[in-house]
């Protein structure tokens, strides 16, 4: 990355923050709920940590009412227990200790990003869902204005984050896991970094430019991670098997008599008369 180079256009910045993988927290707290043998004290500690649980890991809940899923995250929190689908322009009341969605209100306006600030998400979320739905099956995808959403003109900065999240569970197979990413996307005027080249004009032009530095990088890790698997029966499970021993000869378990500690050992215990 090079030093800021000037620009008579709004340019975005962005940060990738977080990828990370998942396990399950039920039957932890299943196990802890029959340890504390006290139903107040566990709703006591369910009520705090499955909250904090179900947005550190970006939960994907479906919403009644046929409007699609909303991502719990602390991008789209409101208020307790109600989270903005940006997609729908819904807001979903959600449970989380039973990890559903009870209900659906539509948003309101102060709750909204302006029109302006709008026409920039709604460009960078459709081609966040195209890349998701072709990178991540039954990924979820949602695109969140965290700064400036009250902006009305190309004079103000504003900032825009993308989060990505997709799972794949397999209990019964002892394999559950899950991808999540979030980029920070900043738009501050007259500020240029080189991974964006250019100068963008319309927010059709910044989403293409932003989906394509996204795409690279997750894709470059993503091959990086592969490339370590395929090596890990050459070295990490490798490592983990017992060592022979310097001459590399293993140990003659069926020929043990000629050994004197062998032989000693039987005459005392007066094996073999």
């Amino acid at each position: 990355m090079v030093p800021p180079q000037r620009s008579g256009w709004r340019n975005p910045i962005l940060r990738q923050n977080l990828f990370s993988f998942d396990f399950n927290l039920f039957i932890l707290f299943a196990d802890l709920k029959s340890v504390l043998n006290d139903d107040d004290v566990y709703d006591e500690a369910a009520s705090e940590a499955f909250p904090a649980y179900n947005k550190s890991h970006m939960i994907c809940l479906e919403m009644p009412g046929r409007f699609g899923d909303v991502l719990v995250t602390q991008y789209g929190e409101l208020r307790d227990n109600e989270y903005l689908d940006p997609k729908t322009a819904q807001v979903a009341i959600v449970d989380h200790v039973k990890q559903v969605c009870t209900e659906v209100r539509p948003a309101t306006d102060e709750e909204l990003p302006t029109p302006y600030i709008e026409e920039y998400r709604c460009a960078l979320e459709a081609e966040m869902l195209k890349y998701v739905g072709e990178a991540y099956p039954k990924g979820s995808c949602s695109v969140y204005c965290i700064n400036g959403k009250d902006v009305e003109g190309p004079e103000s900065d504003f900032e825009l984050v993308v989060v990505i999240y997709a799972a794949r569970l397999s209990p019964q197979n002892f394999c559950n896991g899950s991808w999540r990413s979030i980029w920070n996307i900043e738009f501050i005027d007259d500020v240029q970094v080189l991974e964006l080249k250019g100068k963008f004009q319309s927010p059709d032009d910044s989403a293409i430019a932003i989906e394509s530095v996204i795409r690279h990088h997750e894709t470059e890790y993503l091959a990086s991670l592969e490339a370590s698997y395929l090596n890990l029966p050459d070295t990490t499970f490798k490592d983990l098997r017992r060592k022979l021993p310097v001459t590399r000869t293993l140990f003659p378990w069926h020929g043990t008599s000629q050994f004197s500690l062998t032989r000693e050992i039987s005459k005392e215990l007066g094996i073999g008369k």
